[in-house]
C-alpha cells in the first residue's frame, strides 16, 4: 500500500467536485501534498484570490497519480518541509497571483472521473 497524500477538492461531494490543478509551461499539474497543515494553508490562499472554497482530502498517493497518468496530468509531490529553489518550485507552496478562468476548472479536473477509474481498478 502506498503513502497517502493530501490533495484539494472543489466543491467535494457535488456533482461538480473537482481536483485542483496548475498549469505550468504547458502541463497540468495535480499537487499531492505529504502534509495536511501545507495543502490547508495552500487552499487558504486560493481562497483569499476569490477561488472557491477546497476541501483537503487525503488520498493514496499511487491512486491519484495513475489518475493524473490517465487524464495526462502531471502529479507533483511536496513533501514536509519543501523549500522551493525556482520561481516555478514556489508554486508549489503559494498559488500564482493570477489565476485562470475557474469557469473551465470543472470541466478540466473531474474528480467523479477520477473516482470511476479507482474503482475500475479494483
Amino acid at each position: 500500500m502506498s503513502e497517502k497524500v493530501h490533495v484539494l477538492i472543489f466543491d467535494a461531494g457535488s456533482d461538480a467536485e473537482g481536483i485542483h490543478s496548475l498549469e505550468l509551461n504547458g502541463r497540468t499539474v495535480v499537487l499531492l501534498f505529504a502534509d495536511q497543515d501545507d495543502a490547508e494553508r495552500y487552499a487558504g490562499l486560493l481562497e483569499a484570490q476569490d477561488f472557491p472554497c477546497a476541501t483537503v482530502e487525503m488520498i493514496q498517493r499511487d491512486e491519484v497519480e495513475i489518475f493524473c497518468a490517465q487524464a495526462g496530468y502531471e502529479a507533483r509531490f511536496v513533501p514536509t518541509g519543501f523549500l522551493p529553489k525556482s520561481a516555478e518550485e514556489r508554486l508549489l507552496l503559494a498559488p500564482p497571483e493570477h489565476n485562470l478562468d475557474t469557469n473551465s476548472w470543472k470541466e478540466q479536473t473531474d474528480l467523479d472521473a477520477f473516482r470511476r477509474s479507482l474503482e475500475g481498478l479494483l
